[in-house]
């Protein structure tokens, strides 16, 4: 039974919805226009023309000149004159074998407050650290040796990454 239902409700329920598309395209597109209909005379009026106010004219006799943009005007200076003093930097790099390795390292660089950058390839995992405070750095890889692992410190060139 409820099979047969199921069966004859969706046509019932297209043939519904294609009627009512009908009826409404009817009653939208419907020409029937009712003009009420005047007789024509002959008459002549004196037309007298009125200045229009339009949107041109209103601007036109406006008191504020120009256009204002809508975002804020900032201006900087930069001089580049002024010479920027030379600092060094340090690049302490090792090498990562096994992951309890890494777990270690990163315990103390968190410990040690120092940001880090970990390159991943097919040899293993790489750790650089850049700073300036080399005794930092010297205090890290002596720390590092307790864990066996073994790392470098070096001055960091900007030419050798590029």
């Amino acid at each position: 039974m409820l099979g047969k239902i199921l069966k004859w409700l969706a046509p019932l329920f297209t043939v519904g919805v294609v009627i009512f598309l009908i009826f409404f395209l009817i009653s939208i597109n419907n020409d029937d226009v009712e003009i009420p209909s005047q007789k024509l005379g002959n008459q002549t009026r004196n037309v007298v023309k009125q200045t229009e106010k339009s949107w041109l004219h209103y601007f036109s006799q406006k008191q504020q000149k120009g256009y204002s943009y809508p975002v804020n005007e900032i201006y900087i200076k930069v001089d580049l004159e002024e010479k920027i003093p030379k600092t060094i930097t340090y690049k302490l790099s090792a090498q990562i074998k096994d992951p309890y390795e890494l777990f270690c390292l990163q315990e103390e660089l968190r410990r040690h407050k120092l940001k880090y950058f970990l390159k991943k390839d097919k040899k293993g995992i790489d750790l650089f650290i850049y700073s300036q405070n080399v005794a930092k750095l010297k205090k890290l890889v002596t720390i590092l040796k307790n864990y066996k692992i073994y790392a470098h410190i070096e001055v960091y060139n900007t030419k050798e990454d590029k």
